[in-house]
């Protein structure tokens, strides 16, 4: 149960709903990712992309510039259609990081430099992750999947690939 301390604590964080989406044309191949974030009567929009990248990284991106782009801890409610995302955060990741990053077949994880990168941002933030069925009429992730579209479109073929170590790639976000 929790203490009257924590309850009030939780009480006084802004509350925010975040809607994020990764698209991939070809995947491995060009991907763009989007981020819807709202609270109250503001909403901020982030997207961007890779030349070269996976439709998991961009998925795991749209959540990871989401949830940095907080800047007081928060309660959020963060839409995905990514099963992948919502599963390996709430499901799957205890044990992999319980079997120094390898997969229950003993496969190193894929994308380890994102999880990692996601652990440490919803840290702060108190994260309820939802997953919503995509292309299936929710507002919310038909515009995050159009913007990250949008965002493959918008990033040609100059963005850098999405294959070098994350903390290069955050200083290009």
């Amino acid at each position: 149960m929790p203490t009257t301390e924590a309850i009030d604590t939780a009480a006084s964080r802004p509350r925010v709903v975040i809607y994020t989406d990764g698209a991939c044309i070809g995947n491995p191949g060009p991907g763009g990712w989007a981020a819807i974030l709202r609270t109250g009567r503001r909403e901020k929009v982030l997207s961007g992309g890779a030349s070269d990248t996976t439709n998991n990284r961009m998925e795991l991106r749209a959540a990871l510039a989401a949830l940095q782009a907080l800047g007081d801890p928060s309660v959020v409610h963060l839409y995905t259609d990514s099963e992948y995302l919502r599963r390996g955060i709430t499901e799957w990741l205890p044990r992999w990081q319980r079997n120094g990053w390898r997969t229950a077949t003993k496969q190193r994880v894929k994308n380890r430099d994102l999880w990692k990168a996601l652990v440490a941002a919803q840290k702060p933030h108190e994260v309820h992750w939802h997953w919503v069925k995509g292309h299936a009429n929710d507002p919310g992730n038909l515009r995050a999947d159009y913007l990250a579209r949008r965002a493959i479109g918008d990033i040609g073929r100059t963005a850098p690939p999405d294959r070098e170590p994350l903390a290069k790639q955050l200083s290009l976000l």
